[in-house]
């Protein structure tokens, strides 16, 4: 039947559900790797695949997309629990909401564009994607860069994490070349050093109470991670500490910060966004200190979010009328390919008959090329004529995703013998 045509489908491991740890564990090889295996796998006629620090997301187009990829997922023993997979509309959509930003940690953030731009590139070059993908991710692309100029999501942080790099830069009117120690490898503090290292600063050193957590923070980031114990030692060096463990009791005391700043010229900026506090509230009286913690952070935070809403309500408005347009593309697709099934059987016909009737004719006249011509002439504007209503109902019947009618065309014609 028509309906069982193919389509896209995805299977996602994201920061939402998974750790970066997990996202890391989640699939083995680079880009090219799984798309040599995807494209390899019975009933996969595209694929393409999107890595990046805290998403790792595999597109494919078969005629029964999703059960592909449970099995992908089973052979590969990645966990469903941090696997969402969407089907072919989900997929657009997902498509659309990330290259506009959404979908990232910090929101709005420009960098997956490039990372969109980048895959669309090595699946061309492994010869993994055609016209069903392409369009896709033309599609979200373009849509990416339209949301960009026409509204402000990628600008004022809405999370703690980036508002505390706000705050820094508020204060310290630049952060360029200076050097920053993180205190914690979680949620936060990845948003935080991802916040900071799109500021263009000299260095960013991570720590936390699972060394391997920051390793792995470190790795992804380009940064450097330093055991807990060895944090203190860093304090005498760094300029800025953005704290946000979830301790239960404060990490850094007076006599630390007083230590630190033994013989130190210039100050240091701490902003302590753990709740509860990881740095004492004493600290402040430090020469050479400015403390703040989340409280100096609420009000930012909150006059953001509210100018991010209202930013992120203009882009689902963009990405609802672009999403409308793509999905009617591929419906249009759908009609033509069934549309040249059906012209091609013609085709097939007509030559067929068209030859016997010259074979009649001229077992009893010569036939000149006038009269071949004329013959030919007929049969193709007979087939044109007779098909000129059932192609524009078929479009319409596509693009309004009537498939009961394109499903009656394929049934009546055997056109799904052609497939």
């Amino acid at each position: 039947m028509f309906a069982s045509m193919s389509e896209i489908a995805s299977m996602l491991v994201t920061h939402r559900k998974a750790s970066i740890d997990e996202i890391e564990r989640a699939w083995h090889g680079d880009v090219q790797t799984l798309l040599k295996w995807v494209g390899s796998l019975e009933r996969v006629e595209e694929c393409a695949v999107l890595k990046t620090c805290n998403r790792v997301e595999i597109y494919v187009v078969s005629a029964r997309g999703e059960k592909v990829l449970f099995d992908l997922a089973k052979k590969a023993r990645v966990s469903s629990r941090i696997i969402d997979f969407h089907d072919h509309d989900e997929s657009l959509l997902h498509l659309l909401r990330l290259a506009s930003g959404l979908e990232s940690m910090i929101i709005g953030e420009d960098q997956i564009l490039g990372q969109m731009k980048d895959l669309v590139l090595m699946a061309a070059k492994a010869g993994t994607t055609g016209w069903m993908l392409d369009t896709a991710f033309k599609k979200a692309i373009a849509v990416g860069k339209r949301v960009r100029k026409e509204t402000q999501i990628n600008e004022r942080s809405v999370s703690v994490g980036s508002a505390a790099v706000d705050l820094a830069e508020e204060i310290l009117g630049d952060l360029k070349g200076l050097s920053v120690l993180v205190i914690g490898a979680g949620e936060t503090g990845e948003l935080i050093s991802r916040a900071l290292l799109a500021r263009d600063i000299g260095s960013l050193v991570v720590t936390n109470r699972t060394y391997s957590s920051a390793q792995c923070l470190a790795e992804c980031l380009g940064a450097k991670a330093v055991p807990f114990e060895e944090m203190k030692v860093f304090l005498n060096t760094a300029d800025v500490v953005i704290s946000a463990t979830s301790a239960p009791h404060y990490i850094l005391l007076k006599e630390d910060i007083e230590k630190a700043m033994a013989g130190r010229e210039n100050k240091l900026l701490i902003i302590d966004i753990a709740n509860p506090r990881d740095v004492d509230e004493a600290a402040a009286e430090v020469p050479g200190v400015e403390l703040h913690n989340i409280d100096s952070l609420k009000n930012i935070s909150s006059e953001n979010m509210l100018h991010r809403m209202a930013e992120a309500n203009r882009v689902e408005a963009i990405i609802a009328e672009e999403m409308q347009l793509l999905k009617a593309k591929y419906k249009r697709k759908q009609a033509e390919d069934l549309l040249a099934r059906l012209y091609s059987k013609a085709e097939v016909i007509k030559d067929q008959e068209v030859k016997r009737a010259m074979n009649k004719l001229s077992a009893r006249h010569t036939l000149g090329e006038i009269e071949q011509q004329v013959l030919q002439d007929m049969s193709h504007s007979i087939v044109n004529k007779l098909f000129s209503e059932p192609t524009k109902t078929l479009k319409r019947a596509a693009e309004l995703g009537d498939t009961t009618v394109l499903n009656a065309v394929s049934e009546l014609f055997r056109l799904e013998e052609n497939i």
